[in-house]
């Protein structure tokens, strides 16, 4: 590609035609006519000699140079993989969307080689967010006016060795299975009783009738085994004192057979998260704070054990980077109704 700068004295049609103009031109009342970006065609170029200006800046395109809405429109079809679809050009940006609901995933080292070619910018949403059908995950743009092709096919290898650089993996539908204390009163009841209900139906899965379970080791390990006679692939455990090595629950897990694999998260609220697993069943210990309607760790981890993710002791120690979950943070969380903030189920 060439810079040329054009005197309006000197100023030709043949001259102007094929150019990318470098910069906005204005009409006498102060409005733009042609724009920045704009391919001067032999129409357009009458019509810029005929308007007040001295100089203009513009680009000539080598053979195999590219403009970047064209150059724009491979990059975003290159870098979005399974369940994203390029959907849209607007200030030159491609928006790529989300095809289904699913958990958000980012190849992140080859995103970072394709985004350190000169003049490629694709940027997305944070890798593990629940995301919608619909919504934008990410953009794409290439930021000169124009680029070498060998730089468009660059990122395409790139991109294609990776299978693509975002993909949106289903949630699988689960049947899952909760168990919590006895004790809770009849309105607590009610409250944990539809707040989980509603997330597990927005991820698709089927939450069976949930169990009350009374303080006793044998007692909790028959609830938690009835339910997998039912069918349950996902257990959930609501209600144990965490701190207590000695409580019911763990007890019970012993004697179940069960595998912890993680006891706490470095995560704020859900810090007193816990992950077992029952042979090919995971065990998720809910937060007594994320038992009726707030958002927590618990509600980080879900989503990854319903899209069919491997999660384990290093998984929720990676928690920790981003684990202030202030209000700031709810995006990371489902949307699990409409209207209202991500991860909050009003009562």
């Amino acid at each position: 590609m060439k810079a040329l700068a054009l005197g309006e004295s000197s100023a030709t049609v043949t001259e102007l035609a094929g150019k990318v103009l470098c910069h906005d031109v204005r009409g006498v009342d102060g409005k733009i006519v042609a724009r920045k970006g704009a391919h001067v065609d032999a129409e357009m170029a009458a019509a810029l000699l005929g308007l007040p200006w001295e100089e203009l800046h513009l680009i000539e395109l080598e053979p195999e140079d590219l403009h970047e809405e064209a150059a724009g429109e491979r990059l975003a079809a290159s870098v979005v993989g399974d369940g994203v679809e390029v959907k849209g050009y607007s200030g030159g940006q491609w928006s790529l969307v989300s095809t289904r609901r699913g958990l958000f995933q980012v190849r992140e080292e080859p995103l970072r080689d394709v985004n350190a070619a000169e003049g490629i910018s694709v940027f997305t949403l944070y890798t593990g967010q629940p995301v919608e059908r619909g919504e934008v995950v990410a953009k794409a743009k290439v930021t000169p006016l124009v680029i070498p092709g060998s730089v468009i096919e660059q990122v395409e290898r790139r991109a294609r060795d990776a299978r693509g650089l975002i993909t949106v993996k289903p949630f699988h539908a689960r049947i899952v299975g909760a168990v919590t204390r006895e004790s809770l009163e009849e309105k607590q009841r009610r409250r944990f009783e539809a707040s989980l209900a509603e997330k597990i139906r927005w991820f698709g899965s089927q939450l069976l009738q949930i169990r009350y379970a009374v303080g006793d080791p044998r007692a909790v390990a028959r609830e938690i085994g009835e339910l997998r006679g039912e069918g349950a692939q996902l257990l959930i455990v609501a209600g144990a004192s965490a701190l207590d090595p000695l409580d019911p629950v763990f007890s019970a897990l012993s004697l179940l057979g069960a595998r912890m694999e993680r006891h706490g998260a470095p995560a704020h609220p859900g810090s007193l998260l816990w992950l077992a697993h029952w042979d090919d069943c995971p065990v998720l210990g809910m937060p007594t704070c994320g038992m009726f309607s707030e958002a927590t760790a618990f509600d980080l981890v879900l989503p990854r054990l319903l899209a069919g993710e491997p999660v384990g002791n290093a998984e929720i120690a990676g928690l920790g980077h981003g684990g202030l979950l202030s209000r700031e943070m709810a995006f990371r969380f489902p949307p699990y109704r409409p209207g209202s903030a991500r991860g909050e189920l009003p009562e």
